[in-house]
C-alpha cells in the first residue's frame, strides 16, 4: 500500500516553559519551525510539512501555547511575546538542535521576527507570512486601535476585553471558525464596499459581518471539523490573550524599540489581505527593519490564510528561499 504523507508525521509533547507544546514533525535536515496564528493550530501547515520533508528539512509545527494540545496557562499575562519566544527556543532544544529557521503567519509571524529578535543566537533566519515585521515601539497599541473604529470598534479592542468575544465564539465555534475563515479569504471575502468584518458594530458581534453558508475553496467540511474540535476541547480564551497582552509587549520590549531583524528574511504578504495592505507602510520600510531580506512576494487575488489558499505557490517560495540560505 502506498505510503501517505500523513503516515510520516511524528506528533510530540515536549517540555516548554508554558508546562508542555505539541508540535508535528516530519523530514529530515535542517529544521524549520512552523508557527501558526489566530484562529488555528499546527494544521495550518498541513500542506507544507510533506512538501518541507520532500525537499530535505525536518519541518516540526508547532501549537502555539493556548492552543490545541499545547499547554494553556491561566493567567492573562501569561501569553506576552517573550514567553512565546521562550516557548520556541525550548522546542528547539528539546528537538536535539541547536538551531532553527523560524516561519511564521499572522500572529505566528510576530512571534516569529520577535523570535529572531530576541534570540539571534538560536533563530538564523525567519519567514513572515501574511503580518509585516514593525519594529517594538511607537503609540501605545490599545490607544491605537481605539482610534480605529470611529463610530464601530476595531477587532482587536473587542478581542481584548477578557470574556467578550468568548461569549460569541463559544456557543458555535465551528460556525464561527468557518465564517471568520470565510470572510479573510479571497474568493469568499465580502466584496468592496461592504461592511468590514475586522469592526464590529456597538453592542454588535464580529459574526454578523460574516458570510453565510460558504466555506473558502481551500477548507472542507471535514477540514474544518479538525479545527472546530481542538477549540471546542479547549476554548478559545488562551488564543485570545495574545491580544491582551499588546500593551505588556509594548512595555516589555522597550529595550528593543526600532529594533531591525538581520538575519535572512522573507516577506510573503496576499494582495487582498488587510494585514498587508494596512500595513504597506511597514513593507517599504524594510531596507531599515529587514536589511537582511532576501525573498519578498505579494501573491496576486490571495488573502489572509496564504498557505492554505495558495499552498503551492507557498511552499515554492518558501523552498526556494530556504535553500538560498545555504547556496
Amino acid at each position: 500500500m502506498p505510503q501517505t504523507p500523513d503516515a510520516d508525521r511524528t506528533h510530540r509533547l515536549v517540555p516548554s516553559p508554558a508546562g508542555r507544546t505539541h508540535l508535528v514533525e516530519q523530514g529530515e535536515g535542517p529544521l524549520v519551525l512552523l508557527v501558526h496564528g489566530f484562529p488555528e493550530s499546527w494544521y495550518s501547515w498541513r500542506r507544507q510539512l510533506p512538501a518541507l520533508a520532500a525537499a530535505g528539512y525536518r519541518a516540526a509545527a508547532l501549537d502555539v501555547r493556548g492552543y490545541g494540545r499545547s499547554s494553556k496557562p491561566g493567567a492573562v499575562d501569561a501569553y506576552g511575546l517573550r514567553d512565546l519566544v521562550a516557548d520556541n527556543v525550548a522546542v528547539v532544544e528539546a528537538l536535539g538542535e541547536s538551531s532553527a529557521v523560524i516561519v511564521g503567519h499572522d500572529w505566528g509571524a510576530t512571534i516569529a521576527a520577535t523570535s529572531a529578535l530576541l534570540r539571534p543566537d538560536v533563530f538564523r533566519a525567519v519567514g513572515l507570512l501574511s503580518v509585516p515585521y514593525t519594529p517594538p515601539g511607537g503609540p501605545k497599541p490599545s490607544e491605537v486601535f481605539a482610534a480605529m473604529g470611529g463610530p464601530e470598534e476595531f477587532y482587536v479592542s473587542y478581542f481584548q476585553q477578557p470574556g467578550r468575544a468568548e461569549a460569541e465564539i463559544e456557543p458555535d465555534v465551528r460556525g464561527w471558525l468557518g465564517g471568520f475563515y470565510a470572510a479573510l479569504s479571497a474568493d469568499t471575502m465580502p466584496e468592496p464596499g461592504a461592511p468590514d468584518p475586522h469592526f464590529v458594530t456597538r453592542g454588535g458581534t464580529l459574526r454578523e459581518r460574516f458570510p453565510e453558508g460558504r466555506l473558502p475553496h481551500w477548507l472542507t467540511e471535514a477540514e474544518l471539523d479538525v479545527y472546530a474540535a481542538e477549540f471546542e476541547r479547549s476554548g478559545v480564551t488562551g488564543a485570545l490573550n495574545r491580544y491582551r497582552n499588546m500593551d505588556r509587549d509594548w512595555a516589555d520590549l522597550a529595550d528593543h524599540h526600532g529594533a531591525p531583524v538581520r538575519q535572512p528574511s522573507l516577506f510573503l504578504g496576499g494582495s487582498r489581505d488587510a494585514s498587508t495592505t494596512w500595513l504597506a507602510d511597514a513593507i517599504e520600510a524594510y531596507p531599515r527593519t529587514l536589511p537582511g531580506l532576501t525573498a519578498s512576494h505579494l501573491l496576486d487575488g490571495c488573502g489572509h490564510w496564504l498557505q492554505q489558499e495558495r499552498p503551492d505557490e507557498t511552499n515554492r517560495h518558501l523552498i526556494d528561499w530556504l535553500r538560498s540560505l545555504d547556496a
